[in-house]
C-alpha cells in the first residue's frame, strides 16, 4: 500500500509561486507514473502533470509553461513548482500514483488512471 502525503500549499497573490512537495511511503516498485490534480469548489477533479517514473511530463493545457513537475526518486518524493499563478489556480490539490506497466512510457492525466491519493493541500491564489 503507497501512502502520499501532500505539503506546501498555502496563499500567495497573483503572479507569485508555490513549490508542493509529495511525500511517498510504503513505496512500491510498480508505481510507474505520479501526477499532481486540482480540485476547485463546485468542480470536477482536473489532471493538472504527471510525470513516469524514468521523467517522462504531461502538462493540462492551462499550466503549460508557468507549472513544472519534478521527482527526487532517492526522497521518494514528487514536487510541483508553481509560478505566475493566477486566481484561477485557486483549488485544493491533490497528489497521486498509477501503478499499470502500460503508463511506463506516457504519464496519464486522467482521475481514473490513479489508484492511490494523498489528503490534498489547499491553494489560493488572491488577485
Amino acid at each position: 500500500q503507497v501512502q502520499l502525503v501532500e505539503s506546501g500549499g498555502g496563499s500567495v497573490q497573483a503572479g507569485g509561486s508555490l513549490r508542493l512537495s509529495c511525500a511517498a511511503s510504503g513505496y512500491s516498485s510498480s508505481i510507474y507514473c505520479m501526477g499532481w490534480f486540482r480540485q476547485a469548489p463546485g468542480k470536477e477533479r482536473e489532471g493538472v502533470a504527471s510525470i513516469t517514473s524514468d521523467g517522462t511530463t504531461r502538462y493540462a493545457d492551462s499550466v503549460k509553461g508557468r507549472f513544472t513537475i519534478s521527482q527526487d526518486n532517492a526522497k521518494n518524493t514528487l514536487y510541483l513548482q508553481m509560478d505566475s499563478l493566477k486566481s484561477e489556480d485557486t483549488a485544493m490539490y491533490y497528489c497521486a500514483a498509477c501503478s499499470q506497466y502500460q503508463y511506463y512510457y506516457y504519464p496519464p492525466i486522467g482521475v481514473a488512471q490513479y489508484n492511490y491519493w494523498g489528503q490534498g493541500t489547499q491553494v489560493t491564489v488572491s488577485s
